[in-house]
């Protein structure tokens, strides 16, 4: 087997010191079979690990008092329900990207025994209960899609399976992203879970990959409407002290999907003027972590992971010789650096999640 297994992308200087080589005018991602397998040993352990357990339930009754397997016998693990899908997620995206990893029969198993046809009816049933309307909005939504995505056409007997079982759920998860955005008068414009740019990203690249035209128009009607006339983004007051995303950097995320490219370049340019310079260097430049133990503390790690996409995604977007390149370039390769260093660190509060962060910004190319 080919040790080193290489996907157009990112991580530029962050995986040079790994003996891979890149350019900055040529950005390359890539993942070693190391990697890899240490990345899937993570998301093995975290989607069977029951507790501890951080629960988003609301209650109506004492039968509604059960523990996480009892309320969601897929993705009871990793802490809590959103990273539990993607932790399912990345162990698809690892399977597909090496098929012949040493973990690959492992990684069958394990998703097989989660996804199966009883336990996603359960999930489903759990999603239709009006007292869960809001449960995960949006940002369990945007990962549950990104995993039907992810299984949706791949031509494997247990991955049609499993999108076959996961299917009904996506269908909830479309039907409430259809209800709820209209509604939504005002975006969120936060660091953490509720991130609306966020939700509408992931949310669209599944739309455009499963062939779902209601929910596409409308989420790029929602990001106009939200965004479309965005400028100035006061950047400079990034990071937030617990922020896995940067609120600036997920938007141009979506708007760089959204737009086309002639009207991309010119609404960056205005979104954020100081990119040619690298500004504001608070948000060029890495966040520091001050305790791992922390589990709110450790998004940083994430939020240099999540940058490192982003920035990425952007400067794909932008001409070739847009002066904004080479400054989004130098820190997407810096914030894969800093980030991808402590995705093992021998704490649960971030190795039950990180890995999967880490895994879409080495393989997930721009949309």
């Amino acid at each position: 087997m080919n040790r080193r297994h290489a996907i157009t992308g990112l991580a530029g200087a962050a995986l040079a010191g790994r003996g891979v080589e890149m350019t900055a005018a040529e950005p390359e991602a890539a993942i070693t079979a190391e990697q890899a397998t240490g990345f899937a040993r993570l998301a093995l352990k975290g989607i069977a690990k029951e507790y501890p357990n951080k629960l988003d339930h609301v209650m109506t009754g004492p039968a509604d008092v059960r523990g996480p397997k009892a309320l969601h016998p897929a993705f009871y693990g990793c802490f809590d329900w959103h990273s539990a899908v993607h932790g399912h997620w990345m162990l698809v995206r690892l399977l597909k990207t090496l098929p012949m990893l040493p973990l690959a029969k492992e990684i069958r198993a394990a998703l097989g025994a989660n996804l199966t046809a009883a336990n996603l009816t359960a999930e489903t049933d759990y999603f239709t209960q009006p007292a869960h309307k809001t449960f995960e909005r949006t940002y369990g939504w945007a990962w549950l899609l990104k995993l039907a995505e992810e299984l949706h056409g791949w031509d494997d007997p247990d991955g049609a399976a499993w999108a076959t079982h996961l299917r009904p759920l996506a269908d909830a998860v479309v039907a409430r992203y259809l209800d709820f955005l209209p509604k939504q008068t005002y975006p969120i414009r936060t660091g953490v879970h509720a991130n609306t740019a966020f939700g509408l990203a992931f949310a669209h690249d599944y739309a455009r990959a499963a062939g779902q035209p209601k929910l596409r128009a409308l989420t790029e009607e929602r990001a106009r409407a939200y965004f479309g006339k965005d400028a100035d983004v006061p950047a400079a007051w990034e990071p937030g002290g617990a922020d896995f995303f940067s609120p600036a950097l997920m938007e141009a995320d979506l708007m760089r999907r959204v737009l086309p490219p002639a009207e991309f370049r010119p609404w960056f340019r205005a979104f954020l003027p100081g990119a040619a310079k690298g500004e504001p260097k608070a948000l060029f430049d890495p966040a520091t972590v001050g305790d791992r133990t922390d589990p709110l503390l450790v998004h940083l790690d994430g939020l240099n992971l999540s940058r490192g996409w982003g920035l990425r995604g952007v400067a794909a977007a932008l001409p070739p010789d847009d002066p904004a390149r080479p400054p989004l370039l130098a820190s997407a390769a810096r914030h894969a650096a800093a980030g991808l260093k402590h995705v093992t660190s021998g704490n649960y509060e971030g190795e039950h999640w990180l890995a999967s962060f880490a895994v879409y910004l080495l393989l997930s190319t721009p949309v």
